[in-house]
């Protein structure tokens, strides 16, 4: 007899893309999940029908050629009577421990070292761990996001001046496409803080220089990419890098991250983290 779909398991994942990777579409980097899970020995659920698919949930969607610290993806495990969700094969579990014992579940720590090997390089998982039951999806609970971007185009004096602007200005009206259709969308309100952080110098001495920005954008009603900022802030700007740092939740006035990490880059910036790309 099969498990009850009503006792699967919900199991969050931080993973980065970072790197070459990050020239994949958001569909690609489904796919690339896809394969690995199959290839792992998780009692991933799977939907019925004529087509079924592993039930996976991502986070919000990361623009291509975008790169980050921190991507989430949850994985609804559902494992046959008696067999433990995060065990080895033929391991067995008992149920009545119930939730909390997932939560500090040995087998936690291991994923990270038994998924990475199975993904493209640049995709490196972090952590893993079991949200609270009731917990909303991804999607609805990610309020804004953290950027890091470097800009070419002008110096550092006048892209400062230029975020002073933006930020005095009560609209900020840009043409965009939503659902095959041209609209014209105000984003000042989905700007949260936005602050120049000097120039960058490149590795190359006759290369001109970038200059960084750090950005937190909303995420709803509706999210904000970092190519519609910089059209914001003037044409003639061009966005040599971008990187997601974090995205944050808020509940009760106070900020998370789906599921924090503190190893090795996370207080870096943006560029230190990514002299991994090609």
């Amino acid at each position: 007899m099969g498990a009850d779909p009503a006792l699967d398991v919900r199991l969050r994942v931080r993973f980065t893309k970072l790197g070459k990777v990050r020239f994949t579409s958001h569909r690609d980097v489904a796919r690339m999940w896809e394969r690995a899970l199959r290839r792992s020995d998780l009692p991933v659920a799977w939907s019925e029908g004529f087509s079924p698919r592993p039930l996976l949930s991502f986070g919000l969607a990361l623009p291509t050629c975008c790169e980050s610290l921190g991507e989430y993806l949850d994985v609804r495990l559902r494992p046959e009577d008696g067999a433990d969700p995060l065990g080895p094969p033929g391991a067995t579990w008992d149920a009545t421990s119930g939730d909390v014992a997932l939560h500090t579940h040995p087998g936690l720590d291991l994923l990270p070292g038994m998924l990475s090997p199975l993904l493209p390089e640049g995709m490196d998982v972090q952590r893993c761990a079991v949200p609270e039951r009731g917990a909303g999806s991804l999607q609805q609970e990610v309020t804004s996001c953290s950027w890091e971007l470097e800009v070419l185009g002008v110096g550092a004096g006048e892209l400062a001046t230029r975020v002073e602007r933006l930020l005095s200005a009560p609209r900020l009206m840009v043409d965009r496409e939503r659902k095959g259709r041209a609209v014209t969308d105000d984003l000042r309100p989905a700007i949260l803080h936005l602050i120049p952080m000097g120039e960058v110098a490149g590795p190359n001495p006759a290369d001109r220089p970038t200059v960084r920005l750090r950005a937190e954008l909303a995420t709803h009603p509706r999210g904000v990419r970092p190519g519609e900022l910089l059209e914001g802030l003037g044409a003639d700007l061009v966005l040599a890098r971008a990187c997601r740092t974090q995205q944050w939740i808020e509940r009760d006035g106070v900020r998370s991250e789906p599921l924090s990490w503190s190893g090795p880059g996370q207080d870096a910036s943006a560029s230190h983290a990514q002299e991994r790309a090609s």
